[in-house]
């Protein structure tokens, strides 16, 4: 089976019902093994290490693609939170908007986008002028209504 489904910043792949499901290529730039303050390990081992800025993958390639990138840039670099999710770099509006462009390159022609983000420290709006495409729908959720689950189609 040919994996339609892109997942670009995977991490230890958490939101996913199936971790290792066969029709998804699971991305992150980082690969470690960790023991998290509370014991449990962390293991982030993407099929493909890369950098969701630079995908390694022909235009046009995925029906669906996944983009849940680091929400934070105020972190410790060494925090518990750093370690499991990743944190934003000083570039991050050019890191995002570069990711964005990632996403739509790779995606088909009608295909789907669905973006994940955690306004805590950056509003949804600041995010969503970092593209031009313009989303479908979203969703709020989480214990403060922060989190944001936002589609997109490829025109």
């Amino acid at each position: 089976m040919t994996p339609q489904v892109l997942d670009v910043s995977a991490g230890s792949r958490m939101m996913w019902f199936t971790p290792d499901d066969e029709r998804a290529v699971f991305c992150d730039i980082r690969q470690l093994q960790d023991e998290l303050c509370d014991g449990r390990k962390l293991v982030i081992a993407p099929d493909v290490q890369c950098d969701f800025r630079s995908l390694p993958f022909t235009d046009g390639k995925f029906s669906l693609v996944v983009f849940d990138p680091p929400h934070l840039k105020d972190l410790g670099a060494s925090s518990w939170t750093a370690i499991k999710y990743g944190a934003l770099l000083p570039s991050w509006r050019e890191d995002i908007a570069a990711g964005f462009a990632e996403c739509f390159r790779v995606l088909k022609p009608n295909g789907v986008l669905v973006f994940k983000w955690n306004e805590d420290q950056i509003p949804t709006k600041e995010i969503l002028e970092l593209t031009p495409e313009k989303p479908l729908f979203g969703h709020r959720s989480g214990r403060r209504s922060k989190t944001q689950w936002i589609v997109f189609i490829k025109e």
